[in-house]
């Protein structure tokens, strides 16, 4: 009965707690954000430039001599960009050349078949995390979430029960780790969509490690589990992620993170949901990248469908670094002293 009490708690006061933020102004710099918005495509463009100069391009071997790398990776991400059409989007690859941004303008079919190579994605997970060292300065507290991405292909099966077909959309979720003040994504992880999320906190949390200073980290109840408490702790940061209705606290075993944040989310819940909900930010960034660059993905085979997914990532860090250099004046440098190997 106690127990059934403390939860009701917990309920009144995260209820409470969304009542008196909720009309909190959040102010927007008007000035930056024109600047950023206006000069958008401008700067991408260059900034896409100095990512994809980090790809080495692979040693001529035999055979039809190929397209530069950096150009055939540079149009695939544009083109995702722009929400083109292949055959369109050509006109945007031959006012790049008149820039100097590309050496050579391919063919829309070649930029097709590039998009089914398996071999890219690694390297645009790469280009990901280069692209959110910009900000390495400015986030601290970050945030975990996954959403669905629709896809073109269908799961087809013979109901015996009904006796007929079915049909279903097959979908991919993206799981990702961002900054709570800019937005910047800072590790992704692309799965099925049957696939569960508390897993995929490790590999998040240990990307984000490599380059970030993590001070906490929040998420929601998928991902309440002793195990990935312990993740957070060891990458030197406070999880806040709250606890099911089943759990008591009781658990002697592991570092004693459990224990510690089942006490603070119970006797404390004020102070927890106050960090618990920066949270939120994941719900906006899966907004930002499905209004601007579609909640759908237009490519028929399954590695050019995780590989359009990973772009589409991209293309939202390259437009949070384009934000922030009008705001806070940061400077933007994708440049690395070592490239990238194919």
């Amino acid at each position: 009965m106690h127990r059934e009490a403390q939860i009701e708690s917990v309920k009144e006061k995260e209820w409470l707690y969304k009542k008196l933020t909720k009309d909190r102004k959040h102010t927007q710099e008007w000035t930056a954000y024109n600047t950023a918005q206006t000069n958008e495509k401008l700067i991408f463009m260059r900034l896409l430039k100095d990512l994809c100069s980090n790809i080495e391009q692979p040693k001529y071997k035999f055979g039809r001599p190929t397209l530069p790398f950096s150009d055939m990776l540079f149009g695939s991400i544009m083109k995702t960009y722009t929400g083109f059409s292949l055959r369109r989007f050509m006109s945007d690859m031959k006012i790049a050349k008149e820039f100097g941004l590309i050496e050579k303008v391919p063919c829309y079919s070649s930029l097709s078949n590039f998009m089914n190579k398996e071999g890219i994605k690694e390297i645009l997970e790469q280009l990901i995390t280069i692209s959110s060292l910009p900000l390495k300065e400015v986030e601290k507290d970050f945030a975990v979430d996954s959403s669905g991405f629709s896809t073109s292909r269908f799961a087809r099966w013979f109901d015996y029960k009904w006796r007929k077909e079915k049909k279903q959309k097959i979908w991919l979720k993206a799981h990702l780790i961002s900054g709570v003040k800019t937005n910047i994504i800072t590790g992704v992880k692309i799965t099925e969509g049957n696939k569960n999320d508390s897993p995929q906190l490790k590999e998040l949390v240990k990307k984000t490690a490599e380059n970030f200073k993590i001070s906490e980290v929040s998420g929601d109840k998928a991902y309440s589990s002793r195990k990935n408490l312990e993740i957070i702790e060891k990458a030197g940061g406070v999880p806040y992620i709250p606890f099911k209705s089943n759990v008591t606290g009781r658990r002697d075993s592991g570092s004693g993170i459990w224990k510690k944040m089942y006490h603070f989310f119970m006797y404390k819940q004020m102070e927890f949901l106050e960090h618990y909900h920066k949270r939120s930010n994941s719900e906006t960034i899966f907004h930002m990248i499905k209004t601007k660059f579609g909640s759908t993905i237009k490519s028929k085979k399954q590695a050019a469908q995780f590989n359009e997914l990973l772009i589409k990532v991209l293309c939202h860090n390259i437009c949070c670094v384009i934000q922030e250099v009008c705001e806070l004046g940061i400077k933007a440098k994708f440049k690395l002293e070592e490239s990238i190997k194919v």
